[in-house]
């Protein structure tokens, strides 16, 4: 069965951290219900969820995709580029140690946030932006390849993390909105979407994946190749630069 770890959003959550976008408003309340129907798309497909510990003095703390990476039995703690970020791991590495997963912390002077890691396959994409630099794309080098495998980095200019730019599909197809991808020729196969919020999936099996509601034209994009397209609201984390990858770690069966 595969797991998710989430994190309910701080009732700070306004005061999160932007970079890419001007501020505005962001509504708590309609936050936490978007927050509660995400979760329950895993729920009803049979996803087993895991909520880690509420960090409401951390305004970004629900995003919680960038405070760990999962590759198959290791866990990669990460340290977030943000400073006012890093005391959010402190009530996740508890949690990973309840999954079974071997824990791999990122250290100083390396910073790493989880949404710049794209995995597809054995293969694993590392954005090298504004919140991750070169020492973590070595660190996770070291780590990663003796257990086999690739670590390749990719620049980001445009948007906060790699994976704000683009995902992959369960068949390795990258997607991307492409005013914001730094190079699609970097990728095997890349397809373009019409959107800026069609650009991020979440894979929920081979056939489905969950798609922001604010993205219709890509959602129908994909539906023209067979897949199944659940799509949510997440308006009010994407105001803040998040959308439906960085509000969980998926956990996935290992074989």
């Amino acid at each position: 069965m595969p797991r998710l770890l989430v994190r309910p959003p701080s009732p700070a959550l306004a005061g999160g951290e932007v970079t890419h976008l001007e501020r505005v408003p962001v509504d708590a309340e309609l936050a936490r219900a978007q927050w509660t129907a995400y979760v329950e798309v895993f729920r009803d497909r049979g996803w087993r969820v895991t909520e880690v510990p509420a960090s409401d003095e951390h305004p970004d703390g629900v995003f919680v995709e960038d405070v760990v990476v999962v590759f198959g039995e290791v866990a990669v703690l990460c340290r977030a580029g943000a400073p006012s970020r890093r005391g959010e791991a402190a009530s996740v590495h508890p949690v990973l140690s309840l999954q079974a997963l071997e824990v791999v912390e990122i250290t100083t002077p390396a910073t790493l946030d989880g949404g710049d890691v794209l995995k597809i396959g054995r293969t694993a994409y590392v954005g090298r932006s504004a919140r991750t630099n070169s020492h973590a794309v070595a660190q996770l080098r070291s780590v990663l390849e003796p257990r086999g495998w690739r670590v390749l980095e990719v620049p980001v200019t445009r948007v906060l993390h790699l994976k704000s730019a683009v995902t992959a599909l369960a068949d390795g197809t990258v997607i991307g909105f492409p005013p914001l991808v730094d190079d699609p020729t970097l990728f095997d196969a890349f397809l373009p979407v019409p959107e800026a919020h069609g650009n991020a999936v979440v894979v929920l099996d081979d056939t489905s994946v969950l798609l922001s509601a604010g993205a219709p034209r890509t959602a129908e994009l994909l539906r023209a190749r067979g897949l199944d397209v659940v799509t949510t609201p997440v308006s009010e984390f994407e105001k803040l630069e998040g959308c439906v990858t960085c509000l969980s770690v998926r956990i996935r069966d290992r074989s």
